[in-house]
């Protein structure tokens, strides 16, 4: 069997895990007879899925986040490889869920784009800093509603495993923790 990339995509809340193999392609385990065409220069897309056609715009949002709008409808899609998700779900697993809790690099890289400011409030699963590790863009988010109370890295950086790059208060302006 050829190369195969898993992905993981979630969309309005339901998740898909799509496989694309020599073989073909797979959704939760089911073939399916898809191709994905581009048009030239533009963001619109034709998808052939089992013989019906459909063609919608797809415009990146941010590291692995994608709007999508097909047949009058805005969807936002999430499409992770099986690595990024291990890497948010290292991330996660070590944050917790309780509360704010400072956003740490999952592994060595360098800061590509931060993306709040000291002071800014932050919704759970928002986009806070994209660290590059290993030639992937990898968005890390807040586990939880709060404050970004500092920002202690600067795009450009370079970055060690749990090194701390922001630092958060709960959204009533207390440090994690406290």
């Amino acid at each position: 069997m050829g190369r195969l990339m898993r992905y993981h995509v979630t969309i309005s809340g339901t998740s898909f895990e799509v496989e694309l193999g020599s073989d073909g392609t797979r959704v939760d385990g089911r073939p399916v007879s898809a191709e994905l065409l581009s048009v030239a220069g533009t963001d619109v897309r034709s998808l052939l899925l089992d013989g019906a056609s459909h063609r919608l715009v797809a415009r990146r949002l941010g590291a692995g986040r994608w709007a999508v709008q097909t047949a009058g409808r805005r969807l936002e899609a999430e499409v992770l490889d099986e690595r990024t998700r291990a890497i948010r779900d290292m991330a996660g697993a070590r944050a917790g869920s309780q509360g704010s809790r400072p956003i740490r690099a999952p592994m060595p890289g360098l800061v590509v784009k931060v993306e709040v400011a000291e002071g800014d409030s932050v919704a759970e699963g928002q986009g806070v800093v994209i660290v590059e590790a290993m030639k992937m863009e990898n968005e890390l988010r807040a586990e939880g509603a709060g404050r970004v109370s500092r920002v202690l890295v600067t795009e450009g950086e370079a970055v060690e495993k749990d090194q701390v790059l922001i630092e958060m208060a709960d959204p009533d302006g207390r440090a994690a923790g406290d």
